[in-house]
């Protein structure tokens, strides 16, 4: 006689392969940035780092280290006004200072101009797209953390960007569980996490983003971006105008490793321009 399955028999199967199926979600989700590299298990953002090993040797570098020395050893400005003050350079930058090191990097994803326009479906891998790495450092210096900015190098591989008072970026890049990702919605400085379609604010920003809300899907999320961001996009007339820098993403910046944007602080920034460093207040705009 044929055996039938019992009722708890089709459950458990059911279960499995909804299991499954959400396995196969995360994975994909986890590599909607890029290819993966053999990351450590206890770092969930390392696997959408692509060239990692490039990223690493530069974050480790004498470069970026003296970069960061150089960033650490001009005060931050209060007030002021934007005429570029000259930062003296030293041919020891670090001298003086306690020894640190650079962190592994860790990825930034932001979400991608199709899918404020609402051209790009609402799914992961439209939705979001690496924008760049950052590492924090070791320890304070000074009493201060920075945060190291590496963005992508036409051809491959990853350059020097920017170092940026603080360590929230890193920190909220780091906090990836498995499964999710970690994405940015820069121009209100909100910090999401996407696990599957359903987008969870990680900071107040975010939780104003989502009008409150607890967690929303990505589709209602692509429409909150799109109320706010649609008509401001570069090319647009907000954007032609002068009204903003149009939207764009925080790694868009030049390649060249002589002329790096370091910012220190919400307001302030330092230039690194022909080898010189020019201290300077950041425009901020609505849009970036």
């Amino acid at each position: 006689m044929r055996e039938t399955p019992t009722s708890g028999g089709r459950a458990a199967a059911r279960l499995s392969r909804l299991a499954t199926a959400l396995a196969l979600g995360a994975s994909a989700l986890l590599c909607v940035t890029g290819p993966a590299h053999a990351a450590p298990a206890h770092d969930p953002s390392a696997v959408d780092i692509p060239d990692y090993q490039a990223a690493l040797a530069a974050v480790k570098s004498q470069a970026v280290l003296n970069a960061v020395c150089r960033f650490l050893s001009a005060p931050v400005p209060q007030g002021g006004s934007d005429t570029p003050q000259a930062i003296p350079d030293k041919a020891a930058p670090c001298e003086g200072l306690p020894a640190f090191t650079v962190k592994d990097p860790l990825a930034v994803s932001e979400i991608t101009p199709g899918f404020v326009a609402g051209t790009a479906k609402p799914i992961p891998t439209e939705a979001v797209k690496l924008s760049h790495l950052v590492s924090s450092l070791s320890i304070s210096v000074n009493n201060r953390q920075a945060t190291v900015m590496l963005a992508p190098t036409q051809g491959g591989g990853w350059h020097l960007a920017a170092v940026r008072e603080g360590d929230s970026d890193a920190v909220y890049a780091g906090k990836a569980e498995p499964g999710g990702l970690v994405f940015a919605e820069p121009q209100i400085r909100a910090w999401y996490q996407l696990t599957l379609l359903t987008v969870t604010p990680l900071n107040d920003q975010a939780r104003q983003g989502l009008n409150g809300r607890a967690s929303m899907s990505l589709s209602d999320y692509q429409k909150q971006v799109k109320a706010r961001y649609a008509d401001k996009q570069t090319g647009s007339e907000y954007d032609t105008k002068g009204f903003s820098s149009g939207y764009g993403s925080a790694g868009e910046e030049p390649e060249s490793s002589s002329a790096p944007l370091v910012v220190g602080g919400s307001s302030a920034a330092l230039v690194l321009a022909g080898g010189v460093l020019l201290l300077r207040r950041r425009r901020r705009d609505p849009v970036d």
